[in-house]
């Protein structure tokens, strides 16, 4: 529960206008106006009191004549004369008057003046203000379906000015997020309404004939079964994606290389069956901390894609190694290659350069949105190095065990280390 202080319920009395930011920075402009007023006229009172009270120049009246005064006894005496007395009454009089009619005037100025900076400093603040008005207005009209909307405020490069822009690179992001999701979930919707309307399709064709055979009826189920499969798949994965987006504490060494070794031998079988042989060359003692399970789904999802798409008969190489404090893997595959223009996509959920030929082999779209969203979280980067005709390799760079997570990351190597190793081999 928030606590509450005991001026609180006073303040909360008072009318809206004077709770607002704009009247307690009125009340405070004039408050120090005034007090600074006062202070300086206060000065010059005492100034002036003290200049005024120095009447000893009085004297000079006199002039270069002398007054004489004699006594009864004979003896004589420099006296004033007494028009000199008179005009020192006179100065006292008169200075008198002056200091009254200055506190006079000085408490009338100061109450105009404070009356005055009240309507100076509401109409100042008002001004000064202004833009957070704009900002709660943009925010009132924003909803989640419409995040169009900025406050692009015009104006000097100040404090208010930019909390609008960051309220505005917020909106954009918010905008961004929301249209990913949108097109997200069409997408995903998609790709479950393709295998639902072919077991519904298959299924209403065995219902509606009255002479269907048994082998029909199996030959509707192998259909149906391989739709469910697919939808399994695609389930599976977009269930990783959203464990994925979550927040991630697990931080563990994982050995990459028992981890890539060991998906190696899954895949195996898949390539013998497929004809396509498949080259380990890892190297030892590779370290990087994060998520064991995550990471070797990412290798994982890379191999399969390679192995699905590479022509039958053809090569696969997987490889691990260290350069310049980054631990790597690569996925070297033989398919016809991917074009310049698509290899900015091919990370995208549901993308795929041959819809038709991705569906008939099982894939879901997902499995290399979930290699970039694998690496990503474990402040590393995926890069494609691929030529149309000359296969594509994929490569994984991780920062190696020892990294400080608060310091620069290294400087990523340029080319794809596969190339590299060829290179030095074959000097």
């Amino acid at each position: 529960m928030k606590p509450t202080t005991k001026i609180e319920p006073f303040v909360n009395m008072l009318p809206e206008w004077m709770r607002s930011v704009r009247f307690r920075i009125t009340v405070l402009y004039s408050t120090f106006t005034f007090l600074i007023a006062a202070a300086l006229l206060a000065a010059l009172y005492m100034a002036l009191f003290a200049s005024l009270h120095d009447t000893g120049n009085l004297s000079d009246l006199q002039g270069p004549f002398r007054f004489f005064n004699t006594d009864q006894a004979g003896n004589v005496t420099n006296v004033s004369p007494p028009f000199v007395q008179d005009a020192r009454a006179f100065q006292r009089s008169i200075n008198a008057e002056a200091l009254r009619n200055l506190k006079e005037f000085s408490f009338s100025a100061l109450g105009v003046l404070f009356l005055v900076s009240l309507g100076v400093g509401w109409i100042i603040s008002g001004r000064v203000l202004s833009p957070i008005g704009r900002i709660r207005e943009v925010a009132d009209h924003i909803q989640a379906t419409d995040l169009s909307r900025r406050i692009a405020l015009q104006g000097p490069e100040d404090e208010l000015k930019n909390l609008a822009d960051t309220f505005d690179r917020m909106l954009e992001r918010l905008d961004d997020a929301f249209d990913a999701q949108r097109q997200f979930i069409a997408d995903a919707s998609h790709e479950l309404r393709n295998p639902l309307a072919v077991m519904r399709t298959n299924v209403d064709v065995v219902l509606r004939d009255p002479a269907a055979t048994a082998a029909d009826l199996r030959s509707a189920a192998v259909v149906v079964q391989r739709a469910t499969q697919r939808m399994g798949r695609l389930v599976d994965d977009l269930l990783a994606l959203a464990r994925l987006e979550a927040p991630r504490a697990l931080s563990e060494p994982v050995d990459v290389s028992t981890l890539t070794k060991e998906v190696a031998a899954d895949f195996d079988a898949m390539g013998r069956d497929r004809s396509i042989a498949l080259d380990i060359d890892v190297a030892r003692g590779l370290e990087v901390t994060g998520d064991r399970d995550a990471l070797k789904r990412a290798v994982a999802n890379l191999v399969e894609n390679a192995l699905v798409y590479s022509p039958e008969g053809s090569r696969v190489t997987l490889g691990a190694g260290l350069a310049g404090g980054w631990c790597w893997v690569a996925v070297e595959d033989s398919r016809p290659g991917i074009a310049p223009e698509d290899q900015s996509r091919v990370f995208d959920r549901f993308w795929r350069a041959d819809k038709s030929r991705s569906r008939s082999r099982g894939g879901s779209g997902l499995g290399l949105a979930i290699v970039r969203q694998v690496v990503e979280s474990h402040a590393g980067v995926v890069r494609l190095f691929s030529e149309p005709g000359a296969g594509s390799t994929f490569v994984v760079w991780l920062p190696a065990a020892g990294w400080d997570p608060e310091g620069p990351l290294p400087a990523l190597p340029a080319a794809s280390p596969l190339d590299r190793r060829a290179a030095a081999t074959s000097a």
